[in-house]
């Protein structure tokens, strides 16, 4: 499962702190002013790897965001998109077309989908809403191989603004008529734990996807990948870009490498009172470790 922490406890609603934070980040100037209260209100400041990928991502640069879990990559792919989303709406240009693709290795999407992006949607229109603004409803569908078919056909009448997906089932959407014409839109891809996938077949297949959802859109799409901290990270932005004729990256990419941050764990140390557990830890006392990641417990006991 994912960890999606995206920040840190936010200041005051009204206090000093929190417009200190807007003037120094300056979130304005890339956001919308409903997007840029809402996150003020939520957190506290934007984490390292949010706070560089965003001018990128806004400035429409295919970005690389590498950082360790709970560093707020998702969040800072999924704002800037929910942004221009945001910016649409108010102008009257939002279609009922899907415009962003989320695309996740993981099946188990549908468990995180509400606290990931409705409650950021619904926080940002209640902000539009306090403002007097017209409302702006975004749509967001999950399409997996699990999907009902009574649900992809309502899909395919009204498609979402933001689609969530994995690596296969795009391609089988890819593959039908209906399927690229609602994908036909696509303005942005946003893949999530891109790293897993790079060194197997599931990296070939979701290239070759990419390639594709290019194509419908005229090189005109926006790649944003979400990758753990690798080495060499260059690879992993190798298969987001995609590969020249001459097998060179067919773009560049905006590499947003954060570092690696080891987990924080508490170490307690318990005395057996039981002599079968004498016993079994050679009356040794017994060690406990918190680990706060399951990726941590597994390097530490390896």
């Amino acid at each position: 499962m994912f960890s999606w922490s995206w920040g840190v406890p936010a200041p005051a609603r009204n206090g000093p702190e929190r417009r200190l934070f807007i003037e120094i980040m300056k979130l304005p100037d890339l956001f919308h002013p409903a997007v840029a209260n809402w996150f003020a209100d939520c957190f506290a400041a934007p984490t390292p790897a949010q706070a560089k990928a965003w001018p990128a991502i806004k400035a429409g640069r295919h970005t690389l965001i590498a950082a360790p879990t709970g560093s707020g990559k998702t969040l800072a792919a999924f704002l800037a998109a929910i942004d221009d989303l945001v910016r649409q709406g108010l102008a009257g240009e939002l279609a009922d077309a899907t415009q962003v693709v989320y695309v996740s290795p993981l099946k188990a999407l549908s468990n995180d989908i509400h606290r990931n992006l409705e409650l950021p949607l619904a926080g940002i229109r209640e902000h539009l809403r306090r403002s007097g603004l017209p409302d702006v409803e975004i749509r967001t569908w999950v399409r997996t191989g699990d999907t009902p078919s009574a649900e992809r056909e309502r899909m395919r009448r009204r498609p979402p603004h933001i689609l969530v997906t994995t690596p296969e089932s795009l391609y089988v959407l890819l593959g039908s008529k209906s399927g690229r014409k609602m994908v036909a839109t696509t303005r942005s891809v946003i893949i999530d734990e891109i790293h897993a996938m790079a060194p197997n077949k599931r990296g070939a297949h979701l290239a070759l996807s990419l390639e594709r959802l290019a194509v419908l859109r005229g090189d005109q799409l926006l790649r944003v990948g979400l990758s753990a901290t690798q080495n060499p990270i260059e690879e992993v932005a190798y298969l987001l870009a995609g590969a020249a004729p001459d097998g060179t990256p067919a773009a560049e990419v905006t590499i947003i490498d954060t570092g690696h941050q080891r987990s924080s764990a508490w170490r307690f140390r318990i005395r057996p009172s039981k002599p079968s557990c004498r016993a079994k830890s050679g009356n040794r006392p017994t060690i406990a470790w918190w680990i706060l990641s399951r990726r941590t417990a597994r390097r530490w006991c390896s």
